[in-house]
């Protein structure tokens, strides 16, 4: 989920339910689900020909899923593909099993990558996912003519991976790395460490181009994930003058750093900037009576 703007927004042409061939291997069916929270939707990606993958189903649609299949008409959908457990990633896998048999491979269901048991994670959660197959970081699922490589990413929640097609070197990043907005980070699932750790890791590698969830190809991937690095680093920084100017709340804190983004939104932000906190309290850079919530009253040590 996005909130607020990148240095740069990509903008594109999209009409719905309709393929459209991003390469050789892959192609992209848009639902009809946009908001201020999915943009033009949630982009479906088909990897291979013949016999396929398809990447996050989407949500519970029955025309999406209509649509994917028609836009396989002849061919089989050997393997699903699922990067986390979002209401517009995953329940629509559930769908196309129904239509075609096809199994789901993902980290495992909502909430598994964090440590606590029995964690109430966020509203907007999947609960009912539980993945065919559960994956680990460097697993590779291979099919017809292709091949995806696990790449492990908590942050934006606690299971999101992304799939590397090593074939063409691209990065299915489900909602890590969006091609339009920064993504909300949301407590308890989300964690801000994590998803800073996640974006170094992905400075590490060497994928030619992104594919996300949510917007456009992203076809300078380095230079795109340093602009997230900074930005949250710059967003920290906003945080540190709030509190060193007096304003010691979340609440406080949101209605001056995004007043320029729709009230409506700022449940969200409020969110976002808790997941900051969380990770700058963990640092030492500000300190809280009692652990950092939404409600507490931060100040520096």
């Amino acid at each position: 989920m996005p909130m607020s703007t990148m240095p740069f927004v990509y903008e594109e042409t999209v009409t719905y339910r309709q393929v459209t061939d991003c390469s050789p291997l892959i192609r992209r069916v848009v639902a009809d689900n946009a908001s201020a929270f999915t943009y033009h939707g949630t982009g479906t990606y088909i990897i291979g020909r013949g016999e396929v993958a398809v990447v996050d189903a989407g949500p519970a649609d029955p025309k999406h899923i209509d649509a994917i299949l028609k836009a396989l008409d002849g061919e089989t959908v050997t393997h699903q593909l699922v990067t986390h457990t979002h209401m517009d990633h995953s329940p629509g896998a559930a769908l196309l099993k129904q239509a075609t048999g096809a199994q789901t491979w993902a980290f495992g269901p909502h909430g598994s990558g964090r440590p606590e048991p029995g964690i109430v994670v966020e509203e907007g959660a999947d609960h009912d996912f539980a993945p065919d197959h559960e994956i680990r970081h460097g697993d590779v699922i291979e099919g017809a003519g292709w091949s995806a490589e696990a790449v492990f990413t908590p942050g934006h929640t606690s299971n999101h991976i992304c799939f590397c097609l090593r074939e063409e070197n691209a990065l299915f990043s489900g909602d890590h790395v969006m091609g339009w907005s920064t993504t909300v980070v949301s407590p308890p699932d989300g964690d801000m460490a994590a998803y800073m750790k996640s974006l170094h890791l992905l400075l590490s590698r060497d994928d030619r181009v992104y594919y996300p969830t949510h917007g456009p190809a992203i076809t300078d991937p380095e230079t795109h994930v340093r602009a997230l690095i900074d930005h949250r680093r710059a967003r920290e920084t906003q945080i540190m003058a709030q509190i060193d100017a007096g304003t010691r709340t979340i609440a406080d804190m949101v209605e001056v750093m995004y007043a320029d983004v729709h009230p409506r939104l700022h449940p969200a932000a409020r969110r976002s900037v808790l997941a900051h906190l969380i990770h700058m309290t963990e640092a030492g850079r500000v300190v809280t009576d009692g652990p950092p919530e939404e409600t507490s009253v931060y100040r520096l040590p």
